[in-house]
């Protein structure tokens, strides 16, 4: 080989040292106080894992046999230093023993045509070793109830989801089950970093942030409870009202994620119509945050939030999009596509993620880019228009009517957006 062809395997070969000494900078750095030769290793025995790893990587393609017994003889290395620690201490860890085996493998990778592979799992390792005293308290806090949601969305996520069949089933092949499922994995996923996000912040955040991450789980529940308790005059009505608005934006935003996401060929329209909307709730948000802090520092209660990791309303979402699809299926071959924006459209007054989901579902060719962005954006304002009936309807005081004009605000900026677009 020429001295040109030998570069890029240089190369790899540094890349298996340096990520091999990357991991031992944090296993150095931690263990930097023991006492010397106590240690199973250290940053210099990390980079010549990584390095072994590679030299086995390169020596394969030429003696397998030789780079199998050089990567067995890494590996029998690493379990007698294990095993030698353990005994020494009196306890037992597998951390070092588990990343020098990664190190070698990372090493091994490098060389092996999967770089990219190899730089994740050395980065992903050394970062997980470094949040070791935060994974430890956040461990620490958790309920039964939350470390039982875990699981479960580790299993609908990352066992039942890859087992579906992705292709078209049913009556007009409506559905798909791999995407009807992907529902219950983005509705539970959103639920539940809402949940946590809200227990995180706690009271001491106040109403703002447990509205902001509720209204993840669903801001027409947020603007209910904060409605209804904008009829007890000892509220602070600013900080309430603010929360009403930061859950209209928070369900912007994430509708333009998720669209993003199922939908990605309508997030153009969506956004000249719907950035408008959100930069109003922005706005009315900052207002009344500063007429909170100019009033006299009453503070509203959280709202509560429930661990949001139950099937339910996701396995509802599923049948209203099951329906929803088979409807316009139906309407394609009675109707034209303004039709079906309109369904669409309306159907955002009940869930604007079942016309998202819907959207992101249709064959190619139904509804065009254009149309399908203006009637995602029509489900958003006609479920921001729902939400500015609730808090004069359940307040029954001026405080309700206050309360609903950033939403009304919102819903006309959104509205005007779309007439200048059409």
């Amino acid at each position: 080989m020429s001295a040109i062809g030998d570069v890029p395997l240089l190369a790899e070969l540094a890349l298996s040292l340096g990520l091999g000494l990357l991991i031992g900078v944090q296993r150095g750095w931690t263990l930097r106080h023991e006492a010397a030769g106590s240690r199973f290793a250290g940053i210099r025995t990390y980079g010549l894992l990584g390095l072994t790893g590679g030299i086995a990587g390169v020596i394969e393609p030429i003696d397998r046999p030789v780079a199998v017994l050089l990567l067995g003889g890494a590996a029998l290395l690493i379990l007698f230093g294990y095993a030698r620690t353990a005994r020494t201490r009196g306890s037992v860890s597998g951390t070092a023993g588990i990343a020098a085996l990664i190190a070698l493998a990372c090493g091994y990778l490098a060389t092996r045509g999967e770089a990219r592979i190899a730089s994740i799992a050395a980065v992903t390792t050394t970062l997980l070793l470094t949040l070791r005293p935060q994974l430890h308290r956040w461990v620490g806090t958790l309920t039964e109830a939350e470390v039982g949601a875990i699981a479960r969305f580790a299993l609908i996520a990352a066992v039942i989801l890859p087992l579906l069949p992705d292709r078209a089933l049913g009556p007009y092949d409506a559905w798909n089950p791999r995407q009807l499922w992907l529902v219950v994995v983005f509705v539970s996923g959103f639920s539940f970093a809402g949940y946590i996000a809200g227990k995180r912040f706690g009271a001491t955040r106040g109403t703002l942030a447990m509205a902001a991450t509720g209204a993840m789980v669903s801001s027409t529940a947020v603007t209910t409870a904060l409605a209804t308790r904008l009829r007890d005059e000892a509220e602070n009505a600013p900080i309430l009202i603010a929360g009403i608005a930061a859950a209209s934006v928070v369900m912007q935003l994430r509708v333009m994620l998720l669209v993003a996401l199922i939908a990605p060929r309508a997030l153009e329209s969506l956004a000249l119509i719907v950035v408008p909307a959100l930069l109003v709730s922005l706005a009315a948000t900052g207002w009344a945050l500063l007429a909170a802090r100019r009033g006299d520092g009453a503070t509203a209660a959280p709202v509560e939030l429930r661990n949001p990791l139950n099937f339910g309303p996701a396995l509802g979402l599923i049948a209203l999009v099951m329906v929803m699809a088979l409807l316009v299926r139906w309407l394609m071959e009675r109707v034209g596509d303004t039709a079906i924006a309109a369904l669409l459209a309306l159907s955002g007054i009940a869930d604007v993620d079942a016309a998202i989901i819907t959207i992101g579902g249709l064959p190619a060719g139904v509804l065009g880019a254009r149309a399908a962005g203006m009637a995602i954006a029509a489900s958003v304002l006609a479920n921001t228009l729902l939400k500015a009936i609730i808090p004069p309807a359940l307040a029954r005081t001026r405080r309700g009517w206050t309360a609903a004009l950033p939403l009304i605000a919102s819903a006309a900026a959104g509205t005007l957006a779309a007439a200048l677009l059409l």
